[in-house]
């Protein structure tokens, strides 16, 4: 009796360990590729087999997809159309670039026009578009006419059909469009039913669940200096995006006079404050992505009021004499863990 129980247990621990070595074990997988004129990565946790190559694939396959309607770079995109477009004539929009005009406009609203997407002409002006940049410093009355070709007030949309009023109204969704583009590969992975997982598209990212070692996301802030790259702050922030936007790097000099591509519409002159870099983090990088851009565009007295009244989690790192100081909203240490 006792060698048939012990020859059973045997048995059974080897049926057991067997049933062990053929549970499914968590890998992670990565790639990258190119979109919107730079760089994406994703990462991903995955417990069963995956064809990386077709998933791969369809990734690169949805970012030509939402390039071919948003991109200012293609000449028969959707929003080139548009913007060839006469004025006062409406023009049906799929419903992702009508979704993601809606969005510039609600926060080009929340921000004053700090956020303003028909500033193109100006962009264009100081050649940070697709034109190349002027041979000279743009005079008065030229700043003065490219800010007659721009403004939200001069843009309506009702439902789907955006009109624009005047006919050389320019549309530019570069502010808000590779967030976007984070938030469609985002939806991706979820739809493969993919929990734990990184997207980004040139510094662009939304993160959600953990890295196959079970410790969160770590993501880094770059510190606002253009001879170098370090780091200034290591974050974590949960199920959610983050996006950042400084002018330390996309900038050029003339006569000893720095000259940022980020734009203000107000004044149709790159910015000058002391603010270097704007961190926002939300649920959506569409929603970061635009935010960071008006939180840069905007002082840093105004940013953070405005962060503080509508509850944005945002970190500004400003510059004051040869020191970075920081500013953290309520909200952003509420909803970030500092790592490092």
């Amino acid at each position: 009796m006792y060698s048939l129980r012990l020859v059973s247990l045997i048995i059974i621990s080897a049926v057991l360990l067997a049933g062990c070595s053929d549970q499914p074990q968590e890998k992670e997988n990565y790639f990258s590729g190119r979109t919107m004129g730079t760089t994406y990565n994703v990462k991903f946790v995955s417990d069963k087999p995956i064809d990386t190559v077709a998933l791969q694939n369809k990734i690169d396959q949805r970012l030509v997809q939402i390039n071919q309607l948003m991109s200012t770079y293609i000449s028969d995109s959707e929003l080139s159309l548009f913007n060839r477009a006469p004025g006062q004539q409406p023009f049906t929009l799929s419903p992702e670039t009508a979704l993601v005009v809606a969005e510039a406009m609600r926060l080009g609203e929340m921000s004053g026009h700090a956020l303003d997407v028909t500033i193109g002409p100006l962009v264009n002006l100081w050649g940070f578009g697709p034109t190349k940049r002027p041979e000279t410093i743009p005079s008065d009355g030229q700043i003065a006419d490219a800010k007659a070709l721009s403004g939200l007030d001069k843009l309506t949309l009702e439902g789907v059909v955006l009109t624009k009023t005047i006919d050389n109204l320019y549309l530019d969704l570069s502010t808000i469009a590779k967030g976007y583009g984070v938030d469609a590969i985002a939806e991706l992975l979820i739809d493969y039913k993919f929990t734990s997982f990184l997207v980004e598209i040139g510094g662009e990212m939304r993160v959600a669940g953990t890295k196959l070692n079970g410790e969160s996301w770590r993501i880094a802030i770059e510190k606002p200096v253009s001879e170098s790259r370090a780091v200034q702050k290591i974050i974590s922030v949960g199920d959610n995006a983050v996006a950042t936007s400084g002018d330390y790097r996309n900038y050029f000099e003339e006569d000893g006079i720095r000259y940022s591509h980020l734009i203000d519409p107000i004044t149709g002159y790159p910015i000058q404050h002391n603010t270097v870099s704007a961190t926002v983090v939300h649920a959506s990088s569409m929603t970061a992505d635009g935010l960071a851009t008006a939180m840069m565009i905007l002082s840093a007295k105004d940013a953070q009021a405005l962060a503080e009244e509508q509850g944005i989690a945002l970190m500004l790192i400003v510059k004051e004499g040869n020191t970075f100081v920081e500013y953290q909203s309520p909200a952003f240490t509420q909803m970030v863990t500092i790592i490092n």
